[in-house]
């Protein structure tokens, strides 16, 4: 006898469908698989559907009002092409062309005659207003045709934009019909499942109701019943349990549902809980890379320095600005080597010394033979950041930070060393927990920890951060990475 829990299965219905499995297995299994097949395809295409209509709906909202507001800008002069993006509030007319020639052409392999001709006018409109950009742009950039391009604006540009809106519109109104057409096509094709299914079931029934009317109706209650509970745990509803005693493996499999629907509630809400903690920590680490205090800072230094008769300490100052915001963009790369991240970090101390030059010194002694090896972009500066800052400004004395970096044993060890407050064995034991954890689930010491993790998911948990500290003497930050070109690095990266 099988058992589930206390209860024992005392009529396994292996045994009540020896009469039956001959006769009802092969249709069962035939109308099955034809209903999961159609069910499938129309899932598939109405998924489709849908997302050809959500991207095209979300440049139907917000293409034509972005474009018209940032062309008039660029032409009353309110901006300029190199500038734009300065500007949270507008985008760049070339970005948006490309975006929406990218976005919505890619469309043109999954959608209807109908919707591709809609399509196919839209692009061409898309080629029409990046010519009619191209010539906004170069009056711009010649003498004065304020009037020309305003000219331009009402009878070109508005133009073309409302047409690019009125294709997206048909375009969605032909891929709605699209809809119409499949949700007809599955209406008539559960139609003609119900009737097949109604008649097979009637002779089945017929068939089988000779000599086991009471082994169908035992098989097949507890069945529909766990099929209903089942939809609705599909549907969401995890409240939903199913309550059969048939003493047989319907009642174990019943049980086992009830006990996923239990898991699965569980699972749902802790992954909700996971992706709201990811996306305030990518929030987070924004934040970290590109801190705007520190840009209005230095923009106030330099301000400070020209109204102190200092023009070329303001001039170092705009170049080492320059220096460490081309190393955060790095063109997009997210490996870069040792010698641009020495860039960074010196670019970094080079401002801030200008800015706590009572309290600041530093000191860079990077091997220049490591300098061709390959390194996670922002991973030392925001360690300079933090011993600056919680170390050397609450000394409240002048301090010194410093940054070594050589080859140990095929490995690249850097230690960032600063004399400033240091911590006690309690905090300094708390950090060192806080930089092993993820780095969405830290309370504390998120930069760090973003170093920490960044480097153990691309190089491996052998690799990482150690730090030591001694209260009123200072502290060390020990990073360890392994020695890889850069073309090493973007393979190992690809293939993970």
């Amino acid at each position: 006898m099988e058992k589930n829990g206390n209860k024992k299965v005392l009529y396994p219905i292996r045994y009540k469908l020896l009469t039956l499995i001959l006769v009802a297995l092969l249709p069962l299994l035939i109308i099955t698989v034809y209903l999961i097949y159609s069910l499938l395809n129309y899932s598939r295409a109405y998924e489709g559907i849908v997302g050809n209509m959500t991207i095209a709906n979300n440049y139907n909202i917000f293409f034509k009002e972005d474009m018209d507001e940032s062309l008039y800008k660029l032409v009353v002069g309110y901006v300029s092409f190199d500038n734009i993006d300065m500007d949270d509030s507008l985008k760049d007319p070339y970005v948006m062309i490309n975006e929406a020639r990218r976005d919505l052409g890619a469309l043109m392999n999954e959608t209807d005659s109908e919707s591709r001709s809609w399509l196919r006018s839209l692009l061409r409109n898309l080629d029409s207003l990046e010519g009619k950009v191209n010539e906004i742009k170069e009056n711009l950039q010649g003498e004065d045709k304020y009037g020309e391009n305003m000219t331009m604006l009402d009878e070109d540009i508005y133009i073309l934009t409302d047409l690019i809106q009125e294709d997206l519109q048909y375009f969605i109104y032909y891929q709605t019909r699209s809809i119409e057409r499949i949700q007809e096509n599955l209406k008539l094709r559960l139609l003609r499942f119900i009737i097949f299914w109604a008649v097979l079931s009637s002779l089945i029934v017929i068939f089988v109701v000779l000599t086991a009317v009471s082994i169908v109706k035992g098989i097949t209650k507890p069945i529909k019943e766990l099929c209903e509970v089942t939809e609705k745990i599909a549907g969401g509803d995890f409240a939903s349990k199913a309550n059969i005693d048939t003493d047989d493996e319907l009642m174990t499999l019943s049980e086992s549902v009830n006990d996923m629907s239990e898991h699965l509630e569980i699972m749902v809400d802790t992954i909700k809980k996971d992706e709201a903690k990811m996306h305030h920590a990518e929030l987070r680490l924004l934040q970290e890379q590109i801190n705007p205090h520190f840009l209005y800072n230095t923009l106030d230094t330099i301000i400070w320095l020209i109204e102190s008769n200092k023009p070329d300490a303001a001039i170092n100052v705009v170049v080492s600005l320059s220096t460490f915001f081309r190393q955060v963009l790095s063109q997009g790369r997210e490996i870069i080597t040792v010698r641009e991240e020495e860039q960074h970090i010196r670019s970094y101390l080079d401002i801030q010394q200008v800015r706590y030059a009572d309290i600041l010194d530093y000191e860079i002694d990077i091997d220049n033979s490591i300098y061709d090896y390959a390194i996670l972009k922002m991973t030392l500066q925001p360690l300079v950041e933090n011993s600056l800052y919680h170390g050397i400004k609450y000394k409240r004395a002048k301090g010194t930070i410093r940054v070594t970096g050589q080859k140990e044993n095929g490995n690249i060890v850097f230690h960032i060393s600063d004399d400033g407050v240091g911590m006690d064995p309690e905090t300094l034991n708390k950090l060192r927990v806080e930089i092993t954890r993820r780095c969405k689930d830290t309370a504390t010491g998120f930069g760090l920890a973003n170093v920490s993790e960044r480097i153990r998911m691309h190089f491996g948990n052998e690799y990482g951060m150690q730090i030591d500290s001694t209260k009123d003497v200072g502290t060390d930050i020990k990073i360890t990475i392994p020695a890889m070109s850069i073309t090493d690095a973007l393979e190992d990266k690809d293939e993970t």
